[in-house]
């Protein structure tokens, strides 16, 4: 192992290419290959991370994500199979080998990955555990929710954030729990609970999206968590949890050095600067190390664009939720998000 990356690490210090040699792909990554198709589980019911429209559409976040990583193995972002999973699902359904990855707005936390045979790959939101109340209830902080009720998705680990919460404040409470978001947040709206819970940035979608009339809600600012979103696989394929880290890393990556979706193509051409030559795979193989073609990063871009357009879609200023961008730039810009080099 060590052999290998000092020979890896000497050709690029000479400045020698990188042919690749394909990874030996593991069972995950067989069988999407061979079946040609990636089946990628997400939730469908939260507009801006996922949904099904009324023309059979699917958009959202990590739509976008599954259709990364089809476009990166397969070549082809319409390669993929979305399956709806609720939060109680998600991980039996993945562990079970019923997807292939999990891309349904997940929080990371030490239980999931030491104890489900699952693994987070890649943080790739960040929000926290929140509340969404009627602007006229006048709450504006959770001390105003002391004899609340609650109305929550079952699965939802927002649920021990709210009992830590509460107890801290000697504060009695209720609880609604309902199957679903869509149900969740539909019980919110018709007067069942006095307040909604949920991952903030899922919230801020729901109100846009679903509330007849969103300024009669808000998000409150105070959270109760800070809580990264990740894409899950299966223990046990390290070559596939590699290509679908490296896939985010890419979509990271492009965003910082200003490589998008209309210029791609353009930049892999002629750019002269020689990382962002072996990112996107002008010179060099680095695809063949993670076993997919060379010019993976270009196809991953030209489907759904970076990092930012991803966001600004669905979140930002193209949305209708406009959240800013917050710890979710660039480091650069004062976020979180930042890749490991691409050498």
């Amino acid at each position: 192992m060590w052999g290998r990356t000092l020979i890896i690490s000497g050709l690029l210090a000479a400045g020698l290419a990188i042919t690749g040699t394909p990874a030996q792909a593991g069972p995950v990554f067989d069988r999407v290959k061979a079946q040609n198709n990636l089946r990628c589980g997400v939730g469908g019911s939260i507009p801006t991370f996922s949904r099904l429209d009324d023309k059979g559409e699917w958009s959202g976040l990590d739509v976008d994500y599954c259709r990364a990583v089809a476009a990166a193995v397969l070549g082809d972002p319409k390669r993929v199979s979305f399956v709806p999973l609720t939060l109680q699902q998600r991980f039996t359904a993945l562990q079970s080998g019923e997807v292939d990855l999990l891309a349904r707005d997940s929080v990371v936390n030490l239980t999931r990955d030491a104890s489900l045979g699952v693994i987070s790959v890649a943080a790739n939101f960040h929000t926290g555990a929140g509340f969404i109340v009627r602007r006229d209830s006048k709450v504006t902080t959770i001390d105003d929710l002391k004899g609340a009720t609650f109305c929550i998705s079952q699965g939802n680990t927002a649920l021990q954030n709210l009992a830590d919460t509460m107890k801290s404040r000697g504060a009695d409470y209720k609880v609604v729990q309902l199957e679903r978001f869509q149900d969740t947040f539909r019980a919110f709206l018709s007067g069942r609970c006095d307040a909604a819970i949920a991952g903030a940035a899922d919230l801020a979608g729901a109100q846009v999206t679903m509330a007849p009339n969103p300024a009669d809600f808000v998000v409150l600012e105070q959270l109760m968590s800070n809580d990264p979103y990740s894409l899950y696989v299966a223990r046990g394929d390290w070559e596939w949890f590699t290509v679908v880290r490296w896939v985010h890393n890419a979509l990271v990556e492009a965003e910082n050095r200003g490589i998008n979706q209309a210029n791609v193509r353009e930049i892999a051409a002629s750019s002269t600067d020689v990382t962002v030559r072996r990112m996107l795979g002008s010179d060099d193989n680095l695809g063949g190390l993670l076993g997919v073609q060379k010019d993976w990063v270009v196809k991953i871009v030209e489907s759904v664009g970076n990092y930012g357009e991803i966001y600004d879609r669905h979140f930002g200023a193209k949305s209708l939720v406009k959240m800013p961008r917050g710890l979710n730039n660039v480091a650069a810009k004062g976020g979180l998000l930042y890749s490991p080099p691409f050498n």
